[in-house]
């Protein structure tokens, strides 16, 4: 049964989190703090963490920092929950790390989607027989997971490894938002297609040249495209 650690100082949201996900046959510990979040992670890793932005003291984006910088962390899926007007901490989320957010108000269905879906494509990738894929001078290696775009390796996050991998199995291929959503987040949530420009536009940043290579198709979606 999957380890959920939800970090969340509003106690109404953590326990309305927290039941939701029992019921959905997740295990939770909750934390109102960085500092009780962090002891315990010093004894035991979950399998995902749900990270809120606002928190006491340190903040859930230096925690995720910090997380992210850490070989024995920096591969543990976490959620990014933001304020609804917050765009600005949805973009360095994601730039930090964060493999999804979610943003306030949320239902807590959506979350248990969202959990579901992340833990699903963890789960596929262990599992993954090991292959190579390539365009130009982009090559992934997914049993290395790995990235480099003219020889030089590029870090990912796990969502953002995923939309490439995803453009590169439908090469030339112009694919919608919807279609993005559903394949790579793993579930269709109407009005969420800014969720996918987002990480296009940071995985776009983090490629550098090799960004180039994915194209926006206007009122459709994007491609990837090298010719």
């Amino acid at each position: 049964m999957p380890l959920i650690y939800i970090v969340e100082d509003n106690i109404d949201i953590r326990e309305i989190e927290s039941y939701t996900l029992k019921n959905s046959g997740f295990r939770t510990t909750e934390f109102e703090s960085g500092q009780e979040f962090a002891k315990a992670m010093e004894q035991t890793k979950p399998d995902l963490i749900i990270l809120d932005v606002m928190l006491p003291g340190e903040d859930g984006l230096e925690i995720l920092r910090n997380l992210r910088s850490k070989q024995e962390t920096k591969k543990i899926p976490i959620i990014l929950v933001t304020a609804k007007s917050s765009e600005l901490d949805k973009v360095k989320g994601l730039d930090l790390g964060a493999d999804d957010y979610i943003t306030k108000p949320f239902g807590v269905m959506e979350l248990v989607s969202r959990v579901k879906a992340l833990l699903r494509r963890m789960e596929k990738d262990v599992k993954s027989e090991d292959s190579v894929l390539t365009a130009g001078g982009l090559i992934v290696d997914e049993g290395k997971r790995s990235v480099r775009v003219d020889g030089e390796a590029k870090e990912l996050t796990y969502k953002e490894f995923e939309l490439l991998k995803f453009f590169l199995l439908n090469k030339g291929i112009v694919l919608s938002r919807d279609k993005i959503m559903d394949r790579v987040w793993g579930f269709e949530y109407e009005g969420e297609s800014r969720t996918v420009d987002m990480h296009i536009k940071t995985l776009r940043k983090k490629l550098g040249e090799g960004g180039n290579l994915i194209k926006t198709v206007r009122n459709v979606g994007y491609l990837i495209d090298f010719d």
